[in-house]
């Protein structure tokens, strides 16, 4: 024994295949035991919803059947009562049968001495003897007392009622037994005048119960309110057996638990001893009854093939402890050669191939921790070489941005000079013609005849209002403009056709010899509610360019409704926007020529307006003919 073990020690491969095995062995032989104990609990889990599944779809095909004898028994109560004389019971309870597969037999049945002619007892009766249906006057005799006339006429309601009747001379079921279906029936004044009861062959219920078991030698039982069977794969205990019989309340006392589950109309499941044998019952109650279905599978049936598995048991553990040998030792050859894969990772990072991988090893042994070691030192090495070129990475980006802003600031600074030139220049000439012509009409002392000073003011108000235009522009294109404009009131009730022609009035005003026209879709009348200013002011500058940049002679201006909008269409003919130009014609401070007069502000800012007041411009790309502005308004 000590050599074994000093054997054992010197080699590491050996060590851990005997770790292996010490761990492994318990592990596998526990594993093996809670799989089969687990595998027993599930067995009997998975019995239950079986069970209870098909108890489920068995009490369905029972109330599917029933309810078919119930509904032709209640839609032919009222023809009964309305029509009720001997020969239309007869054929009423003729009809019943013939018309319904389903019922066996059909009893009209009146109070004593409802039809004088017959005698006290008036009962028409119809039985159905395989294909042929047949309808008598059943035999003077006191039915009055039958369970079948007497549940319904003393409950005053429809109800199931099952009994064993020897003195059934139809021979409708097997020794008379019966469940029916009996409703009481009452005249127009609210009197009990006798029962229509439909009735079932009980051989025929336990076919349809006993049609489908789960298991082998499982079977179905049913019982009354007092527990009494009313099925049973032992016909001798029908009708004479209850559950609790030849029970000992202190032995059985899982049987009396069922029997009382049973007989209250509970659902469930549990198990019980029966005749010594552990069986699982499912049980359920039969809808508008007080009869309860019960599945009763034995428990050796059940686990039939779990106890199977004991032959498989002995070759499993067999099987599993050469398979845990076999994982000893690939394990240990596993554990051993990482050795050599990490002699050649390091080889190739001494080399300078600092990227190279080694992969963290899930082992704490020696073989493990060395190379976990290893591995954290290239990662840290592989880190630092990273962070270099990282370094530099970001200095070069760095290094790029700077010159990027050096000239985006270049060309703001360009820009600044070419808006302050530019807006110099606007402002400066209609200020020069202003003053030139104040000039002009200061010497001449009021000598000027009076068509040329009225030419003369005609000008100085255009330029004066160009000016204003421009004041305005810039005004909304500062900080406080564009405040003001975000919080602007858009309450204002607007008529559509009134600010498109103030709109056009007011650039006529300014160039009187072109042409506007303009037409409407909408009514006078029609009404939005916006920011009348601003929707006035983008109207006027899109007429404006149209008047400086098209031919002067096809400007029109018209309105219409697009469903939920209304659209301001702004067209004229001429040598329109070049299709490269499109793309920024909307941005700020840029124009299509930079020799053209304006400050590259109209167009963007009535954008900006309509868009603040939920609406868009549009330039329509589909025109060719010259310019089309839309602006949408919403209506509300």
């Amino acid at each position: 024994m000590r050599r074994i073990i000093q054997y054992i020690r010197r080699s590491l491969s050996r060590k851990l295949s005997l770790g292996i095995l010490l761990m492994a062995i318990p592990i596998f032989m526990l594993s093996i035991g809670i799989l089969f104990q687990q595998s027993k609990e599930q067995l009997k889990k998975e019995a239950t919803k079986h069970a209870s599944s098909v108890l489920n779809t068995t009490m369905q095909h029972i109330d599917r059947y029933m309810n078919i004898v119930e509904t032709a028994t209640d839609i032919n109560d009222w023809e009964v009562t309305a029509h009720l004389d001997p020969d239309s019971i007869l054929a009423y309870s003729r009809s019943i049968v013939m018309l319904n597969g389903q019922i066996d037999g059909c009893s009209i049945s009146a109070e004593p001495n409802t039809f004088p002619k017959y005698g006290r007892n008036f009962s028409a009766y119809t039985v159905r003897e395989g294909d042929s249906v047949t309808t008598v006057i059943e035999e003077p005799y006191e039915y009055f007392e039958k369970v079948w006339y007497k549940t319904p006429h003393l409950y005053g309601k429809p109800c199931w009622v099952v009994y064993y009747d020897e003195s059934d001379s139809l021979e409708l079921t097997l020794d008379g037994m019966i469940a029916s279906y009996g409703k009481p029936l009452y005249d127009a004044d609210k009197h009990f005048v006798g029962v229509i009861s439909s009735d079932l062959s009980l051989i025929r219920l336990s076919k349809i119960i006993t049609a489908e078991v789960p298991y082998p030698d499982s079977y179905f039982v049913m019982t009354g309110e007092e527990g009494r069977y009313f099925v049973h794969p032992d016909s001798t205990q029908l009708f004479t057996h209850t559950i609790f019989s030849d029970a000992d309340p202190q032995q059985n006392a899982d049987i009396f638990a069922l029997g009382h589950e049973m007989t209250t109309g509970k659902e469930g499941s549990m198990s019980v001893r029966i005749d010594g044998k552990p069986c699982l019952v499912c049980y359920q109650p039969v809808p508008g009854t007080p009869w309860s279905l019960a599945l009763v599978c034995p428990e050796w049936s059940i686990l039939r093939g779990y106890h199977r598995m004991n032959f498989i048991i002995g070759p499993l553990i067999i099987l599993g402890l050469l398979f845990i040998l076999l994982y000893c030792s690939v394990t240990v050859t596993h554990a051993i050669h990482p050795l050599n894969r990490l002699t050649s990772k390091v080889q190739r990072i001494a080399e300078g191939h600092y990227d190279e991988r080694i992969k963290q090893s899930k082992y704490n042994d020696v073989v493990g921790r060395l190379q976990n070691t290893f591995a954290t030192m290239q990662e840290s090495l592989s880190q630092h070489v990273a962070d270099i070129k990282q370094m530099n990475e970001e200095t070069a980006r760095r290094n790029e941005e700077l010159v990027r802003a050096s000239e985006m600031a270049k060309e703001a600074d360009r820009q600044k000079t070419l808006f302050i030139q530019n807006v110099s220049h606007q402002i400066r000439t209609p200020l020069n013609i202003i003053m030139g012509f104040a000039q002009v009409m200061k010497e001449s002392k009021g000598t000027l005849p009076e068509e040329e000073t009225k030419s003369i003011t005609d000008m100085m108000k255009h330029n004066a209002m160009m000016l204003h235009r421009m004041a305005l522009m810039l005004f909304d294109s500062s900080a406080r403009g564009t405040i003001e404009e975000i919080y602007a009131d858009k309450n204002d009730e607007v008529i559509c056709n009134e600010v498109a022609r103030k709109s056009i009035a007011a650039i006529q005003e300014q160039y009187p010899e072109i042409p506007m026209r303009f037409s409407s879709d909408v009514p006078d009348d029609f009404c939005i509610t916006t920011n009348r200013t601003y929707l006035r002011n983008s109207i006027r500058e899109i007429l404006y360019n149209a008047v400086k940049y098209s031919d002067g002679q096809h400007i029109s201006l018209h309105v219409s409704e697009a469903g939920s909008k209304i659209r301001f269409i702004l067209e004229d003919t001429g040598p329109g926007i070049a299709e490269e130009e499109c793309s920024h014609l909307f941005e700020m401070f840029t124009k299509v020529n930079d020799l053209s007069e304006g400050l590259g502000l109209g167009l963007p800012l009535a954008r900006r307006h309509i868009r603040n007041l939920g609406g868009d411009l549009l330039l329509d790309l589909d025109y060719h003919k010259g310019c089309r502005f839309i602006i949408e308004i919403p209506k509300v």
